[in-house]
């Protein structure tokens, strides 16, 4: 093959390069983020929960109500040859095996409607969406899947089957375009994609909603197995990859920093101590600013905030999506710093 040499004439420019390098990092076939669970700002395992929030691997929340004690983690087991580093571990440590009507297990990720109007919900020309990932538990048996419309109030749900177990296995669910319903153009919380681990009575009472439908709640999630019926169950997942179309392709590996990006749009920790300075002259009040990797999702809410001396009062303000004003006061001549791992929460 002949070689063609560079040139002024043919050479690529400069913006094009920066605007194929911009485009291969924003444009993504998942619509999901962190599906392989390589990201996890927070923690790497959290123990003792029995209320829903954000705990491990970021942009994934457990919801629960009345379904056992759980131990929420990062983990290392995966499965063979697929190229995967980490999974999503859900590990009961208090059983419940008599679930109540309210009780509820899952675990979702909340989405940005104005990330999802390619998908053409609400018109006729609706994108149907592929759902994949590797799942794995001792307890097999029937389990559910809902992708839900939070902005017109409208769900449909999947089973699929765990068959062997303690034995990874991919499973993929298609399910169809809505043509009811536009979802809004805004960085609100307009789709979650829920995987149910348990569900009482109230939500499967019904008729598994199997085509889109207005939200009847006996019909989310009917036929789930109850995996906090034994503090020997357990459940892993990753590879989870939410896609357009009626196919499932190969899990798209992201670049660490890419993928962290993503999440930080929703929670940012910092990696290291910060010097605050004195804004007087008699250095009795200190601030300093605290700048985010990226544009965050909404303004943020502030979480673990700690300063090596805290004076006579601390805080944040003057906070937008890009930035937050940390401070101190009444710390006289001495000199503070903000610690390591403080956090600012912008999640849906």
């Amino acid at each position: 093959m002949a070689l063609t040499r560079l040139t002024s004439a043919n050479a690529i420019p400069d913006d094009s390069i920066a605007n194929v390098k911009i485009a291969n990092i924003v444009q993504s076939k998942n619509i999901l983020i962190n599906g392989d669970m390589q990201v996890s700002q927070r923690a790497t395992s959290v123990s003792s929960i029995t209320s829903g929030g954000y705990h491990a691997c970021d942009r994934w929340k457990e919801d629960m109500t009345t379904a056992g004690t759980w131990t929420i983690s990062q983990s290392t087991t995966v499965p063979t040859g697929q190229g995967f580093a980490t999974s999503l571990k859900m590990d009961c440590t208090t059983a419940n095996g008599s679930l109540s009507a309210g009780s509820e297990l899952m675990v979702q990720q909340r989405l940005e409607g104005q990330n999802l109007q390619y998908l053409k919900k609400g018109t006729s020309d609706a994108v149907s969406t592929t759902l994949s990932f590797w799942v794995r538990s001792n307890k097999t048996g029937t389990y559910i899947c809902e992708l839900q419309d939070v902005d017109n109030t409208r769900q449909i749900s999947k089973s699929y089957t765990i068959s062997s177990a303690d034995t990874w296995e991919k499973k993929t669910i298609t399910f169809p375009g809505d043509t009811t319903g536009a979802l809004d153009n805004n960085n609100a919380r307009s789709l979650d994609c829920s995987f149910y681990l348990a569900a009482g009575s109230d939500l499967s009472s019904g008729t598994l909603s199997t085509t889109w439908t207005a939200k009847t709640d006996a019909n989310r999630a009917v036929g789930q197995v109850n995996l906090a019926d034994s503090t020997s169950n357990e459940w892993y997942v990753t590879g989870v990859q939410l896609e357009a179309g009626d196919t499932a392709s190969e899990f798209e590996f992201l670049p660490v920093e890419v993928n962290l990006a993503r999440c930080q749009r929703y929670f940012f920790v910092t990696k290291s101590s910060q010097w605050l300075y004195a804004i007087n002259s008699t250095n009795n009040n200190s601030r300093s600013e605290v700048v985010f990797k990226c544009s965050m999702r909404d303004t943020p809410t502030a979480g673990s905030v700690a300063f090596s001396n805290s004076g006579t009062g601390t805080g944040t303000q003057n906070a937008n999506i890009n930035h937050v004003t940390v401070y101190v006061n009444g710390i006289g001549a001495a000199d503070t710093s903000l610690n390591t791992g403080a956090t600012f929460a912008s999640e849906l």
